[in-house]
């Protein structure tokens, strides 16, 4: 009987042992890097986990003798024995892009993977490029550079970034109450080929995203380490100039990364009037891992800019034969701008089943803007030159604790965040000019001081197949603002908190099939001059939106993503920085249909397109008069990729924005265009030469258009009509690229 009892017992410690218990490993590439959100399965018992940031994963029920897969598109999938519940090590190998190797329920997020497939086959050489491989995202400059980029997305003119969330290593680049406009978002201190990795989403439905984040979100991940460093060098026409170095400092150190990166750019433009445009760009980037394989990551960088510029030009001085499609009526336009970034950031598992990660960012930003959209129409002596000028400190931090566990046989992912960010703005003006030298009139001019707090939890629990994601968001803020053209100081304040629910669903109905719902409520935000100004009124209008939709694998090597849509916006007040005035918007309605696909035709060749149809209209307005200006309808973007072809590489890409509206009752109308562009490489050992065409076929189009009031100097009255900047014409450059 005692010999049954030890036995028993013998067997039960034994259970216990080899019983499934959380199993903790590493996933690093070829030169020993981290692999982020690699998938890891257990064949036996059908668990799952994917690597974070650090390349760290922990899988539950895992027991000596299982096995696991471990994949990410890019590299050799690998199936290993489970001989020891220690620290796992795995290597995975890169390799040709395979798209039948997709598999969509073990991917983390099928929008990065799709991100990173987009970013392998054509990679980005220009700040336009890098916004351009969000799908759905059309841009247009109208200061050849030097402003930032004017967005559409989802039936929105976003102007400058109003109403998206724009950031880069969880550094926000949206600029609060700007001198120009609400949410001004130069992105041009990225230098493209830093950048490994474009995490975005549409709509307003998670929970660490906040401010701006109307019509979507776009974080951009800059590459962690250099596979080798590089020295490139272009020429084009109009007396374009760009070089770029990009150097490895530590050279496969054990466990530590560093690298600088430089670019210039020159350019006269196509314009009559020559642009004299330069840029100069510097990064920096130091990664460390701990024993513990904690992160910590430290980026410092600075971007400086100036420019001259035509400005929008109006249509009916084209028609007549005044001046040219390059030409201009006040060519003393233009501006400079500058920002030095510096950015913390530290991830760590605190245990198996919680991980921290944290952020903490200063910048501070020099802007100077002159602008003439009317011509005389204001002063007909002197002209309606405007100047836009700020002086600006960022300060901010953010963090999130991400827990994991098992209710039953119900997995929970608890993420709960806290961030603050501080903006102090000194001298922002907006006054008249005269040639870009004399002070007339001053129109506005204050400092402003505004904080953002704000608070969330998001829970994933995942059943089986089926997952459901609720979400709170908590925002603060407090703006404040001194007028300095008050002859009394006093300081204008406002405070306001407003909560954003969410509560998302995805079910994977199949191997090859994914379908979600998404819902969330988030909110415009307006600029302090605006808030302080109409204290009495709803100064964060909320924004109500739902998408249904699917990611489908239809054939092994074409994947197919769609969604229906809706969002609906609430009276918002926009401060018109050209103007130093607020105008008032009623309710806004928008819905529509994404879709996009990826097709791999053979190991080489890739089709890739995304269209977006949209009905967009103020809620109001009688029917006729209800048109939301400059709202797209639709879009579609896309092109042919060639990657690595005995040593060829390039595509041809395509985009198309159609026809519409300028103005409320649709009178005016902003043309639409078709414009495609072409590249080729050849790379021989260390040397990459390649050949890029913008506007292949020399199409005449305008890259942005107004309706505009204005009146030049030898007309009695004015007239509203297209004012616009135009597109490029046929440009051909060349570059050599080394690599060593």
């Amino acid at each position: 009987m005692k010999k049954q009892i030890l036995a028993l017992l013998l067997f039960g410690c034994f259970s216990i042992v080899v019983q499934a218990q959380n199993v903790k490993g590493l996933v690093l590439n070829e030169l020993s890097q981290p692999i982020e959100a690699a998938y890891v399965y257990n064949i036996n018992s059908d668990s799952h986990a994917h690597t974070s940031e650090n390349g760290v994963f922990v899988i539950a029920e895992t027991k000596v003798g299982d096995s696991l897969r471990i994949g990410l598109l890019g590299y050799e999938t690998k199936v290993i024995s489970i001989t020891s519940t220690d620290n796992l090590k795995i290597i995975l190998e890169e390799k040709i892009f395979q798209l039948d190797e997709m598999v969509l329920d073990k991917e983390l997020n099928t929008v990065s993977t799709i991100s990173r497939l987009d970013l392998n086959i054509t990679p980005v050489n220009s700040s336009q490029e890098v916004l351009r491989k969000v799908p759905g995202l059309i841009i247009g400059q109208h200061a050849g550079g030097g402003k930032a980029e004017q967005i559409f997305l989802r039936g929105f003119d976003i102007d400058h970034g109003t109403d998206i969330t724009i950031g880069v290593d969880g550094m926000p680049v949206n600029m609060v109450s700007h001198a120009h406009g609400q949410g001004y978002s130069d992105l041009h201190f990225v230098i493209p080929e830093t950048v490994s990795k474009i995490d975005f989403g549409k709509g307003a439905y998670y929970a660490s995203k906040g401010d701006f984040n109307t019509a979507g979100y776009v974080n951009f991940k800059t590459r962690d380490y250099l596979d080798k460093s590089s020295i490139s060098f272009s020429v084009g026409q109009f007396n374009t100039l760009r070089t770029v170095g990009l150097f490895d400092l530590l050279e496969r150190t054990k466990n530590q990364n560093a690298y600088l990166a430089m670019e210039y750019i020159a350019t006269d433009g196509p314009f009559e009037s020559p642009q004299n445009f330069n840029r100069l760009n510097l990064f920096g980037k130091y990664v460390m891992y701990t024993p513990e394989n904690d992160k910590i990551t430290l980026t410092t960088s600075h971007f400086t800019s100036r420019w001259d510029a035509s400005g929008q030009i109006p249509q009916r001085e084209v028609d007549n034969g005044n001046i040219t499609r390059f030409g201009a009526i006040d060519d003393t336009e233009g501006g400079e701008t500058e920002r030095t970034n510096l950015n913390v950031m530290f991830d760590k598992y605190i245990n198996d089943n919680t991980k921290f990660s944290a952020n903490a960012f200063y910048s501070h930003y020099v802007f100077e803007l002159y602008s003439n959209f009317t011509f005389f129409l204001e002063d007909p002596v002197n002209g309606d030159q405007i100047k836009q000028k700020e002086d600006r400190q960022i300060f901010g931090a953010n963090t999130a604790l991400n827990y994991s566990t098992f209710l039953g046989n119900t997995e929970l992912n608890l993420t709960t965040g806290l961030g603050v960010r501080h903006d102090i703005v000194d001298d922002v003006e907006l006054s008249r000019t005269l040639n870009r030298t004399e002070t007339l009139e001053f129109i506005q001019l204050g400092d402003i001081n505004q904080t953002n707090i704000d608070a969330f939890v998001n829970a994933e629990f995942e059943f089986g197949d089926f997952k459901m994601v609720p979400a709170l968001r908590l925002d603060y803020f407090k703006f404040m603002y001194n007028d300095q053209l008050q002859t009394n100081y006093k300081t204008q304040s406002e405070t306001k908190t407003i909560l954003s629910p969410k509560l998302n669903f995805y079910y994977n109905a199949a191997d090859n099939l994914q379908l979600y719902l998404k819902s969330g409520s988030g909110f415009h935000s307006n600029d302090a001059r605006v808030v302080v100004f109409n204290e009495s009124e709803d100064i964060l209008p909320r924004s109500y939106g739902a998408d249904i939709g699917t990611v489908w694998k239809p054939f092994p090597k074409l994947v197919v993503n769609s969604a229906l849509w809706y969002l609906f916006l609430e009276q918002e007040f926009v401060y018109v920085g050209d103007a130093g005035v607020v105008e008032p918007s009623g309710k806004t309605r928008r819905y529509g249909v994404d879709l996009g696909l990826r097709y791999q035709i053979s190991d080489w060749l890739f089709l890739d397109a995304d269209g977006t149809y949209t009905k967009a209209r103020s809620v109001d307005d009688p029917e006729g008069e209800n048109f939301i200006p400059l709202a797209p309808d639709f879009t579609l973007t896309g092109g042919l990729s060639v990657d690595d072809l005995d040593g060829f590489s390039g595509g041809l890409r395509f985009r198309y924005l159609d026809d519409r509206p300028a103005n409320e009752d649709n009178s005016i109308v902003a043309e639409g265009y078709f414009v495609t562009d072409f590249n080729i490489n050849y790379k021989l050992n260390k040397v990459t030469i390649g050949l890029a065409v913008e506007n292949l076929f020399d199409d005449d189009w305008n890259e942005t258009q107004f309706a505009t009031e204005s009146r030049l100097q030898n007309e009695v009255q004015s007239v509203e009509e297209i004012h616009f900047t135009p597109g490029t014409p046929f440009f051909i450059k060349g570059t050599i690229t080394y690599n060593f």
